[in-house]
């Protein structure tokens, strides 16, 4: 029998479906499971500091204020991170109030960490349990659109990201993934030892999103339902990966790993890890 390659179980903010997504909670809890990466969104504060955040202000879907109260749909958006300090921003709680969309989801006080808080409970962990080393896989939250009103121009975002990384020492074990092409390009250009990995959302041809990019990416990371042979095979011819996001229901893993993909970022790697040992 020919062997099963190794498939890159990444845990999409940690583990959303079962922990407060991107908390330190949730990574510990996808460290335990079996992860092999780390998948987190990145935002910045404005003391210039990285939080791990997927959105630039207080989701009120998640979120809590610091005496324990409900913000409203439009106060959240009106609290922009990047017009607040990172001390501000700490004493809100995105933990108790839970996720309606996962109901397994356990609720629990915490705020939105550091990136560099979050490396070093990671690390420290994975050294006291005798982990093999994990990798990042770090979203850039930017876009050309909120340039100066949501983060820094995309060269102070990514510069501001791999400053932490390179502190850390865990530049070799990290992929910096985003949907605008223009962080990626600017990493690129540099010489780190970071992976690259280029997000796409729309049923787009994989050659034109290359174009747009302007190199070939290690990764190629679409929506699963955009996964097709034509697009594995592309992949193949021109050396990149294909992970996935965000994959959730087992017969749609399936479905991937059928496909051949490299990798697979879910809500549920407790899921994904109990398939892979059926297969």
């Amino acid at each position: 029998m020919q062997a099963q390659p190794k498939i890159d179980v990444q845990g999409h903010r940690g583990a959303r479906g079962l922990y407060p997504e991107n908390s330190i909670p949730a990574m510990l809890a996808a460290l335990n499971l079996g992860v092999n990466t780390l998948e987190l969104d990145v935002v910045i504060s404005k003391d210039r500091l990285v939080v791990v955040s997927h959105e630039p202000w207080m989701n009120s879907e998640i979120c809590l204020d610091a005496n324990g109260r409900e913000i409203s749909s439009s106060k959240g958006k009106q609290l922009n991170l990047y017009e607040l300090n990172y001390n501000e921003i700490a004493n809100y709680d995105c933990g108790s109030k839970g996720n309606s969309k996962f109901l397994q989801q356990q609720k629990m006080p915490v705020p939105k960490p550091l990136l560099s808080e979050l490396i070093t409970a990671v690390e420290r962990h994975c050294r006291e349990y005798k982990l093999p080393p994990i990798r990042y896989n770090i979203e850039i939250k930017s876009q050309l659109a909120t340039d100066g009103k949501y983060h820094p121009a995309y060269d102070t975002f990514a510069e501001l990201v791999l400053q932490v990384l390179a502190k850390a020492n865990v530049m070799n074990r990290t992929t910096i993934q985003s949907f605008d092409v223009r962080p990626l390009q600017y990493i690129n250009g540099k010489d780190y030892p970071v992976q690259i990995a280029l997000l796409t959302e729309l049923q787009l041809q994989p050659e034109k999103a290359i174009q747009s990019l302007g190199f070939i990416p290690t990764i190629y990371s679409p929506n699963y339902k955009f996964v097709t042979p034509k697009l594995m095979d592309y992949a193949r011819q021109v050396g990149m990966q294909v992970i996935p996001w965000t994959v959730n229901e087992p017969e749609d893993m399936q479905k991937m790993l059928d496909l051949g993909v490299s990798g697979i970022i879910t809500d549920y790697p407790n899921v994904l890890v109990e398939l892979l040992k059926t297969r």
